[in-house]
């Protein structure tokens, strides 16, 4: 076996109320560049568990993914997912819609695929081939969602999202959350119509050191992490 690998958890931390979710991960990472990642996704408030895994290339595009969704102890949705050079599909069945099949054709490979765990939130790091503080790159590539719910709670199935996603590099920072003090890449995510969105992470893996969204009032805390990261 060659491939390495490292898995973790992330706490969901809202203002004011403390611990209402919580994420496990694990991620392998093949020779070639190829990584999946494994997460469990529990959000208290909502009674919502997410399982996801997802698989990107080395250049972080997506390949394939399933996603499953429960909602207030009942079955959402499940949904499987795969995206090539000229097309991105979906088979899936949910609770509201019934049987869902998807073929929509595409003029290029599906850049981010929105599965909704924070991890795959830091991987946009992965973007920023030159990291000058204060740039911005904005992608005005193909990309789609699970739900375009912040929580994630809708679907799955293949939702476009919009193709133009601005960033900002902040720059490397040192950072101590309960899994240890991490040098952290910091990054925000720019949308028009809420606050920023601001992550960090480690710098060859993306691995999510912090996450931090005033929009929804949340932190998102690594507090364990094991295993061959980078």
């Amino acid at each position: 076996m060659q491939h390495r690998s490292y898995s973790g958890k992330v706490l969901y931390l809202t203002d004011g109320k403390g611990e209402m979710g919580r994420e496990m991960f694990y991620v392998t990472i093949q020779p070639d560049g190829t990584r999946t990642m494994r997460a469990t996704c529990e959000m208290d408030d909502d009674r919502l568990i997410r399982d996801v895994v997802m698989t990107v290339d080395k250049d972080w595009q997506p390949t394939d993914a399933y996603v499953r969704l429960t909602i207030q102890e009942k079955f959402s949705g499940s949904g499987w997912f795969r995206f090539t050079n000229d097309l991105a599909e979906c088979e899936a069945y949910t609770a509201n819609e019934g049987r869902i099949s998807q073929r929509i054709p595409t003029s290029s490979h599906t850049n981010a695929f929105g599965t909704h765990p924070v991890h795959s939130d830091a991987w946009g790091l992965a973007k920023f081939k030159e990291r000058v503080p204060g740039g911005i790159i904005e992608h005005q590539g193909i990309t789609f969602t699970t739900s375009h719910n912040a929580n994630g709670g809708t679907g799955p199935y293949l939702m476009p999202s919009s193709g133009r996603i601005k960033r900002r590099y902040v720059g490397l920072e040192e950072i101590e959350v309960p899994a240890g003090t991490f040098k952290a890449h910091h990054f925000q995510m720019l949308f028009s119509s809420y606050p920023p969105l601001d992550a960090w992470a480690t710098d060859q893996d993306c691995v999510p050191i912090r996450i931090r969204w005033d929009h929804l009032k949340q932190t998102y805390d690594l507090v364990e992490l094991n295993g061959d990261w980078r």
